[in-house]
């Protein structure tokens, strides 16, 4: 089952929106694109369905490769496993913004309204990317009543771990993402949608201050912290 909460939960950063969709932190969008980004974020609080899910489960065994975690679910990787070594437990979580939108913006494209596709498109990646931020303070708040705190967020696709790893994540979630659906590629139906894990240890273990990209090699990752 998913939680579903008020589109007004989330907010909708204008500035990192124009930075989605090409403009740096020191140049200002057109006067035509930024009335479009003020009509478009007005509107987009409309289409936007905001919900989420996730369990917790004890994490029981971690080699250099593989951490396993309760009901024998098997997260392969060696990112995934240093950071699971830390840990006690892990929240793994799926979430979403809806389909309204994506279709909203494919109805654009398919309108040859390119630019305003495009910009409505940025504004829902804004959106899930604070709804996972949003998440990701639930599951901290949920973590501190058990004396624990929490690592970042990975989702797989990133830092390493396969993508093909989606299918463990849904697994361990057992029915809580019907929101959400995993295709035979592991890509996620609404599109705008992110799923993952974030670990939790007691506060002495510094798991929230591990970062795989200290000691990654591909300097020139987008998704560098």
């Amino acid at each position: 089952m998913m939680t579903t909460i008020s589109e007004t939960d989330i907010d909708i950063d204008r500035q990192i929106v124009c930075r989605y969709i090409g403009y740096s932190r020191d140049v200002e969008p057109s006067p035509r694109i930024a009335s479009l980004l003020d009509e478009y974020i007005e509107n987009a609080k409309h289409l936007i369905e905001p919900s989420y899910s996730y369990v917790i489960k004890n994490v029981h065994e971690v080699n250099d490769n593989c951490a396993t975690v309760e009901d024998s679910v098997c997260f392969e990787g060696k990112v995934i496993s240093k950071l699971l070594d830390r840990c006690d437990k892990v929240a793994i979580f799926v979430l979403t913004i809806g389909g309204r939108l994506e279709e909203i913006a494919a109805q654009l494209a398919d309108d040859n309204m390119i630019v305003e596709s495009y910009v409505l498109d940025a504004i829902g990646s804004s959106a899930v990317e604070n709804l996972a931020e949003f998440v990701q303070g639930i599951i901290g708040e949920t973590a501190y009543h058990r004396g624990f705190s929490i690592s970042r967020r990975f989702s797989p696709g990133y830092c390493d771990w396969d993508i093909s790893q989606q299918e463990k994540v849904f697994q361990a979630l057992d029915g809580h993402s019907s929101v959400v659906k995993l295709s035979p590629e592991h890509l996620m139906t609404p599109q705008k949608s992110i799923s993952g894990i974030i670990g939790m240890a007691p506060s002495q273990n510094d798991v929230a201050t591990y970062n795989p990209c200290k000691t990654c090699e591909k300097h020139n990752c987008v998704g560098r912290r």
